[in-house]
């Protein structure tokens, strides 16, 4: 759609985190060769652990530009779960060399900076750029995660990345918050 227009430097974006009661927001914004097809790459979340950290790499290599940003916990705290995630688009589309000069963004909320863009529901699994999107700041957020567990153990970090699962709610019962938790985010409160 964007390439028909006329457009070439077409940068995919998408986040990851908007769930979870502790850690960061991460968002990506990946810019690809042409029609470039990326073996295994789709929307993060129907992909397993390993298969993301391999096509990780693979993004890597083959993008012509990637930009990952974060923003943390006491931000989203501050201004809200979804001004955060448009303020980490918005600083990892800033980041990208070459700059895009045109936008798809995962979602329906564009990215506040003065390109074009489309927003697309589902657009992880509608656009290439996005489904790497997807998978660079999907693997960029669990490596965070997997380093706050080695500093707060007990919350279970390495398996559920901050997530509200049993185990993460009753660790927030029994323990408390500790400094990554989203303080304003039900379960925590």
């Amino acid at each position: 759609m964007a390439r028909k227009a006329g457009y070439t430097v077409i940068a995919g974006l998408d986040e990851a985190g908007r769930g979870p009661l502790a850690g960061p927001v991460v968002a990506a914004a990946v810019i690809l060769p042409g029609e470039a097809g990326l073996p295994g790459v789709r929307d993060s979340k129907k992909m397993t652990s390993h298969a993301r950290e391999k096509t990780f790499g693979l993004i890597g290599r083959e993008a012509t530009a990637v930009s990952i940003a974060v923003v943390s916990h006491a931000y989203i705290d501050t201004h809200n779960i979804l001004n955060a995630t448009l303020e980490a688009m918005k600083r990892a589309v800033l980041a990208l060399d070459p700059q895009p000069a045109f936008l798809l963004v995962d979602g329906i909320q564009p990215v506040p900076v003065r390109l074009p863009q489309k927003c697309l529901k589902k657009g992880d699994q509608r656009s290439m750029s996005i489904s790497a999107a997807s998978v660079m700041a999907k693997v960029y957020r669990d490596r965070i995660m997997r380093q706050y567990h080695l500093l707060f153990p007990e919350y279970g970090f390495e398996q559920n990345k901050g997530y509200g699962t049993a185990y993460h709610l009753d660790a927030l019962n029994r323990f408390g918050p500790c400094p990554i938790h989203r303080l304003t985010f039900r379960g925590v409160r």
